[in-house]
């Protein structure tokens, strides 16, 4: 993600673009004006991005049992503490440190904004103002966060605190930043293949999708969820409307997530693509909704909630790898494959006996794919060849990284709760607290 790799398509942004020539009243901005709303909008998009980390909590707080509410709080905030802190310190130059064309970038640590260099050459031309380098390393980082949350929901209520953020340090500090530095970075993905991912349904989505499948692959599935005769017991979460509220709130915060990866907003033309990005975006998320809706209706006999649900994220993911070029009917259609897919997705996992507590792996990692392998179909600089070889890229590298990490945890200072903490809930036994302490412990029995 960066200023020289936005491209700007035709339809609404061409006719900006013509208009801004015609008329006197769409004249170009000075460079200093473009520089503070380009700067602007990185920090109000970030912005949103970063609320997205409550709606995560939320999100998986609805979705587990209520003896592990508080531990889902606990992880959540301090996985986007933890994303800050290892993106400072190691991960923005090792994704943006690196060579055109290259394999991994620079392992300098202690990140340091050069303000003073942009500002003094900040204005070289109109078409290329800049922005405040803090701005964009703010951006970039609530990305890292998002990648985080989504292993914590899918190992919920078995891993322990201590190793899943020591899980995290790596996942943000050196995982993430370098299957980012192969696209976003301009390295050999952007360089050799043409691969492309607007706003990160491979870079950002299907990155922590992979790296939640390592970890419920290597942890296990909870006590009871799967009995000897192959059945799924079910495991219902603790508040429905808690994760509807966090459903909505991811939902308002990948406007940010998309439209702030337009990634410019000093010119009439930005100004057009973010607002197609933002309703683009809207239209993928609701055709997620309605097409699982109908999907569970078939597949289940009735409509499931958390299918819905997840049909939103599903829908969002499918359009974050091209969220501009699309029409909006078109963004409705890929959102609503997106939606399809989480449905179907869910029993494939319980088949293959992988217990993702909120459905994550569907939601990111399938419809993560689908979003990218997509992308062709409305951008013509895209090609189906750089797509696969991107996805397959990514997903190998952060596979085996993952599962190294995570069995090296497995061997040292272990990953899994013992069974008398997860049968009394992680909340007493990590926190030695309960999120509903007024229910008391007598209701702690599923």
């Amino acid at each position: 993600m960066n200023l020289s790799k936005r491209i700007l398509v035709g339809g609404p942004v061409a006719a900006a673009l013509a208009l801004g020539a015609a008329a006197p009243a769409f004249a170009q901005v000075s460079g200093e004006t473009a520089f503070v709303f380009n700067t602007l909008s990185f920090l109000m998009c970030g912005f949103l991005v970063m609320f997205m980390a409550a709606g995560f909590a939320m999100l998986e707080s609805g979705m587990v049992r209520s003896k592990n509410v508080a531990t889902i709080c606990v992880k959540n905030i301090s996985l986007y503490s933890i994303a800050g802190i290892m993106y400072y310190l190691i991960g923005y130059d090792l994704m943006y440190g690196i060579d055109a064309g290259g394999y991994i970038g620079s392992f300098s640590l202690f990140w340091s904004p050069d303000d003073t260099a942009a500002l003094a050459d900040a204005f070289p031309t109109e078409d290329a103002p800049g922005y405040a380098a803090t701005s964009d390393w703010f951006f970039q980082m609530v990305f890292v966060a998002t990648a985080a949350s989504i292993v914590s929901g899918t190992v919920a209520e078995r891993v322990k605190l201590w190793p899943f953020l020591i899980f995290v340090v790596f996942l943000t500090a050196v995982i993430y930043p370098i299957q980012g530095s192969w696209e976003w970075g301009a390295g050999w993905l952007d360089a050799e293949f043409g691969f492309s991912d607007f706003a990160g349904s491979t870079l950002v989505h299907s990155t922590g999708g992979w790296a939640a499948l390592m970890g419920a692959i290597i942890i296990g599935a909870r006590r009871g969820k799967y009995g000897a005769d192959g059945r799924v017991n079910p495991m219902p979460g603790s508040s429905m409307p808690l994760a509807t509220l966090g459903t909505f709130i991811l939902w308002l915060g990948w406007f940010g997530f998309n439209g702030g990866s337009q990634l410019a907003l000093g010119s009439a033309a930005d100004a057009v693509a973010i607002a197609d990005i933002f309703a683009n975006t809207n239209a993928a998320a609701a055709g997620g909704v309605i097409a699982a809706m109908l999907a569970s209706q078939v597949v289940f006999k009735k409509v499931d909630l958390t299918m819905a649900l997840n049909g939103a994220i599903g829908g969002l993911v499918s359009i974050t790898a091209e969220p501009l070029a699309p029409t909006l009917g078109g963004s409705i259609l890929i959102g609503g494959v997106g939606g399809v897919l989480v449905v179907l997705a869910v029993p494939l996992l319980d088949k293959l006996k992988i217990d993702d507590v909120v459905g994550a792996i569907p939601a990111h990692l399938v419809c993560g794919i689908w979003g990218t392998l997509v992308v062709p179909v409305s951008n013509s600089d895209a090609s189906f060849g750089g797509q696969i070889v991107g996805i397959i890229a990514i997903g190998l590298f952060v596979s085996i990284a993952s599962a190294i990490v995570w069995f090296a945890l497995k061997a040292t200072i272990g990953v899994r709760a013992d069974e008398e903490d997860e049968d009394m809930g992680l909340d007493r036994a990590e926190l030695g607290m309960e999120a509903y302490p007024e229910f008391g412990a007598g209701s702690q029995r599923i």
